[in-house]
């Protein structure tokens, strides 16, 4: 019994063990099978032999090819140059200076260059990048070329999980897009176009080209955002790019001994009131002799003025307020102005020197002082809306100024004030303005000028008592009947800040 059940057994193990044999021959035929199969559908991957490869940009002479707009290239390098060709003539700025005095020059030039740095926020911040999320990392905000330009985009990463092929694709809308890795077109499709598209297994490789991305500005624009796409599979990412053209400095030279005379010009505008006019250039001379003062006269009989320090600029009778105002700025040649109206007087506390020092320091572009006493500041604080926008006008200030204590930062302040020229002719007096207007100038030049108040510098007020002289009471009858605000000009200035400011209303 004992051996027919042990040859059973041994029957049934080994009729086990050929089925065994045999499936895991059929198995080992049809997975070899699959495996010729599968690797002939799979397309090759050109990038395998790039594993063992050094990675390495594209040469110089390569990068002038792919950047180059009308002879130039449009790339960021450390120092640029004028060659000049058999078609073109180059100049050399500084060769306009001797030799001895070029190093002064120079001095000054970078400390005026460095004030207008500091007041336009430059240099920018780096760009704002973002860490490596789901799977990318790619900047947040910052990246900005000049139009026609072509600028690296920093923190592009990938870091998503392992992948037999990473697919990455990159699309822009106002420029074209490549990479200074030196690749072959088999792992990056669409140099130099719109949408680039990047196929590799090495993940390492697609860092190297991501981290080395370009963008070109391909058409003229100016301050356009265009928004990057950056796509792997599901994962989308977007950032953008900001086109626009840096801000030309104009810069005012102080001079070597940064006199006084050399940084700030008087401006001031005048009708029918020339014994006012006279007062004022006395006292302007008791504190400051040799300054440059400009003055805008739209009177019927012009003046004989004798001061070698004055300009004087004759205008149409009553041509206007703000319209001689322009007048006046645009002829000015030194870094600051300092308005003063023609009745006003120069005193012991008319420090001119202390308005510079402000605007030295600080980033206004406005700064006031007080007349005896009356600094007039008003907060300007403006509401969006899509009808028209509302500004609230309140007296006062918003806070201290930095660094000076005595002195506040608000939207409008008295008609005394020292300013940055090109400031105040950027923004300029609307001529249309020809009898009174004050407060409409600051409007115009909200958002764009930084104003401040310091009351600690004064100057003076002429006193207003009637004229003895009966031609001179007769000019002054005449400027009060230009002088009053009749209602067909408030009327006037209403509507003009409606269209021209679009606001709908204030208070």
């Amino acid at each position: 019994m004992e051996f027919v059940l042990l040859c059973s057994n041994r029957s049934e193990f080994l009729w086990l063990l050929k089925i065994s044999v045999l499936v895991l021959g059929l198995g080992t035929v049809v997975f070899m099978f699959r495996s010729v199969e599968f690797n002939s559908i799979m397309p090759e991957l050109p990038h395998s032999a790039l594993n063992d490869q050094t990675l390495k940009l594209l040469p110089e002479e390569h990068l002038k090819n792919l950047f180059t707009y009308d002879g130039i290239w449009l790339f960021p390098k450390n120092q640029c140059k004028c060659e000049a060709t058999k078609q073109k003539r180059s100049y050399n700025f500084q060769d306009a200076y001797g030799h001895s005095e070029l190093p002064a020059v120079k001095a000054r030039r970078q400390a005026e260059f460095e004030h207008f740095q500091r007041r336009e926020g430059l240099p920018r911040p780096l760009p704002l990048l973002a860490q490596p999320n789901l799977p990318f990392g790619y900047p947040i905000h910052g990246v900005e070329v000049m139009p026609l330009h072509t600028v690296p985009i920093p923190g592009l990463q990938f870091e998503g999980p392992d992948a037999p092929i990473y697919e990455v694709t990159l699309t822009a809308s106002l420029g074209t897009l490549n990479t200074l890795a030196d690749i072959p077109d088999s792992v990056v499709q669409g140099r130099g176009q719109k949408r680039l598209t990047i196929s590799t297994s090495n993940q390492k490789l697609l860092n190297f080209i991501l981290q080395h991305m370009t963008y070109t500005s391909t058409v003229y624009q100016h301050h356009r955002v265009d928004v990057v796409s950056l796509e792997s599979k599901s994962s989308v990412a977007k950032f953008p790019v900001t086109i626009r053209h840096p801000v030309i400095p104009k810069l005012y030279d102080p001079g070597p001994e940064r006199k006084l005379r050399d940084l700030v010009t008087i401006a001031t505008k005048t009708f029918l009131r020339p014994h006012k006019l006279m007062t004022l250039l006395q006292s302007i001379r008791m504190y400051y002799p040799d300054l440059t003062v400009i003055i805008a006269d739209d009177s019927k009989e012009p003046l004989k003025i004798t001061d070698n320090h004055v300009e004087y600029y004759t205008m149409p009778f009553g041509k206007g307020w703000f319209a001689g105002r322009n007048l006046a700025i645009s002829q000015v040649t030194t870094k600051y102005i300092l308005w003063v109206d023609d009745d006003f007087l120069f005193n012991n506390k008319t420090k001119i020197e202390v308005l510079v020092d402000v605007l030295e320091r600080t980033e206004l572009d406005v700064v006031g002082g007080s007349v005896l006493g009356n600094v007039f500041q008003f907060k300007l604080l403006l509401e969006k809306s899509q009808n028209g926008d509302c500004l609230h006008r309140r007296p006062g200030s918003f806070r201290p100024l930095d660094d000076f204590p005595n002195c506040v930062v608000t939207s409008g302040v008295v008609n005394f004030f020292l300013a940055h020229t090109e400031r105040l002719q950027r923004v300029g007096f609307d001529p249309r303005l020809q009898r009174v207007a004050h407060s409409e100038f600051f409007i115009d030049g909200l958002g764009s000028l930084l104003v401040g108040s310091c009351p600690e510098v004064v100057i003076g007020h002429q006193v207003r008592s009637p004229m003895a002289d009966p031609e001179l009471a007769i000019l002054e009858k005449t400027y009060s009947a230009f002088r009053t605000n009749t209602n067909d000009q408030v009327q006037f200035k209403l509507a003009l800040h409606y269209f021209k400011n679009h606001l709908q209303c204030s208070t």
